[in-house]
């Protein structure tokens, strides 16, 4: 399955280029991330982002679609696109998040309610 979110590009989202500034698309995404995942208690550990078209354009809404790539034993792997209404592909970035317990902020295995709500977002 794919979570599919809208995310609202703000006129002074456009830098002195003209476009969306590149790291506007890790907060897109870190907000689209916050809506879908039932926990907050994880870390990002490693971003990327391969950027494919500018988005010159503010006052928009763009869709963001995300899926789970792996799960591991204290990690996993999303996957997102950044998409415009008309089809294009925008961006696509891949990120890993690491599961942390919130008293030592030390990483901790992903529980089985965990692994139950990853697994349905996993992609084949």
């Amino acid at each position: 399955m794919i979570y599919t979110d809208k995310q609202f590009v703000r006129w002074d989202d456009l830098d002195a280029m003209g476009h969306v500034n590149n790291a506007k698309y890790l907060t897109y995404i870190q907000e689209t991330r916050f809506l879908w995942s039932p926990t907050s208690e994880m870390v990002v550990a490693r971003a990327e982002v391969d950027y494919l078209e500018p988005i010159y354009q503010g006052g928009r809404y763009y869709d963001i679609s995300l899926w789970v790539e792996s799960i591991g034993n204290s990690s996993f792997t999303l996957s997102y696109e950044v998409t415009g209404d008309n089809g294009v592909v925008h961006a696509r970035v891949k990120t890993v998040q690491v599961a942390v317990a919130m008293d030592s902020r030390k990483s901790r295995p992903l529980t089985d309610s965990e692994r139950d709500f990853l697994s349905k977002y996993l992609k084949a």
